[in-house]
């Protein structure tokens, strides 16, 4: 293993047979020199006037990892953005926006550039692309009314599919890019944004076709269960595709918890596109429910950063737009014109070079303790920073070369 920023980092995949329950062995604690009871001194202090020693002090060089409940053991070693233990949620929350603060040129670099293109190409998606949006007649009932609801419902989503695509290629970099720089702070080490392309560029392909797979196995799931209905027809059948969806959202959601880790797995691992998906599983295997718990938190928490930075801008736009505030008020859609346009994407600019980081630091720091908890990887990850007292060894059974 290798402190370049494609180490498979932050360490190699681990060999078949090492996994959930896997052991590996940890830096020795330090040996209390005071002896068996029987060479203690005769000296002792008098009845009732004894207290308890100090916690013992580590040797010199001890930067073995330490775990909660050790009492008087040395915090874990913390050469980056995390310690090198198992992490608490409010551990890789800290460890995700400490990487922004440490590394903010080259992290608000990447997401500023990738959000000010992406930008721009909603901008202009939604000046010349998308149309109007449909009228429903508010006196339509029974099969009409359903059939203008289906109609605009088809109208909004075609009208998405453009900016879907751009928000994907923008989420494929910057998960590519950040990942590289996350996987580095964690050691304690820059990393600059050419240095993390040239790492990210050969796993981009690889990269692609997890991003896309996944959506569309959710999306597969909920389509199959949604075609009973829609073959049904009428209200009868709405109700039906409407029952499935709800059915069908469970395991959608599930699915995609399971395989959360999979670019991580894929960077990180140089796994392939089914190899990282199989890693993924492993991995979050017996923790689906913290893994749901975190990545529904770090959604919640990116969209109020985002609605706390996009609502101003929003309101601004209005403001600045000819009729905006009328409109608005009277219950009218914004026209889109070129100043609200403007107004509301540097609000999304601004949004979204904060949360970005966030939520992929999240999702990295995650894989990592994820690791750390069933592959003892902060070992690998002592010795790959130079820490003392780590050895310069692999662990037996881990692999040290890229894949």
């Amino acid at each position: 293993m290798n402190d370049t920023p494609g180490w498979a980092s932050p360490g190699s995949a681990p060999s078949e047979g090492q996994g959930q329950g896997a052991q590996v062995p940890r830096p020795a604690e330090p040996v209390d020199q005071t002896g068996p009871a029987s060479n203690w001194s005769s000296k002792q202090p008098p009845a009732g006037q004894w207290s308890a020693p100090p916690p013992p002090q580590p040797g010199p060089g001890w930067g073995g990892p330490q775990h909660h409940g050790n009492w008087g053991a040395p915090p874990a070693a913390k050469p980056g953005v995390i310690p090198l233990r198992p992490l608490s949620v409010g551990e890789i929350l800290d460890g995700a926006v400490s990487t922004l603060r440490t590394h903010w040129r080259t992290v608000l670099g990447i997401t500023i550039t990738v959000s000010v293109i992406a930008e721009i190409g909603n901008i202009l998606v939604t000046r010349y692309l998308v149309p109007e949006p449909l009228e429903i007649d508010s006196d339509a009932d029974g099969e009409e009314a359903l059939r203008q609801a289906v109609d605009s419902l088809q109208s909004t989503m075609l009208s998405t599919v453009p900016m879907m695509i751009i928000a994907l290629i923008a989420t494929l970099f910057t998960t590519a890019l950040l990942t590289m720089v996350i996987s580095r702070s964690v050691l304690g080490k820059p990393v600059t944004i050419a240095e993390a392309w040239q790492e990210a560029r050969p796993r981009l392909p690889q990269l692609l076709g997890v991003t896309l797979l996944l959506p569309l196995i959710a999306a597969g799931i909920v389509t199959v269960a949604a075609l009973p209905g829609v073959a049904l027809g009428g209200a009868g059948g709405a109700a039906l595709a409407v029952l499935g969806i709800i059915a069908a959202l469970p395991v959608a959601i599930w699915l995609t918890i399971r395989f959360t880790l999979a670019p991580s797995a894929l960077m990180l691992e140089r796994q392939g596109v089914i190899a990282a998906m199989r890693r993924s599983a492993k991995l979050v295997s017996g923790s689906w429910w913290r893994t749901f718990g975190i990545v529904l938190l770090t959604t919640v928490l990116s969209l109020i950063v985002s609605m706390i930075i996009s609502i101003p801008f929003s309101i601004a736009a209005l403001a600045a737009d000819d009729g905006g505030v009328r409109g608005f008020v009277s219950g009218d859609l914004p026209d889109y014109s070129w100043t609200y346009l403007i107004v509301t994407g540097i609000g999304a600019v601004i949004a979204s070079s904060i949360t970005y980081p966030i939520t992929a630091g999240v999702y990295v720091l995650l894989y990592i303790d994820q690791r750390i908890r069933r592959e003892a990887l902060d070992v690998e990850l002592g010795r790959a920073a130079g820490l003392p007292g780590y050895g310069t060894e692999s662990p037996p059974g881990t692999s040290t070369g890229s894949q």
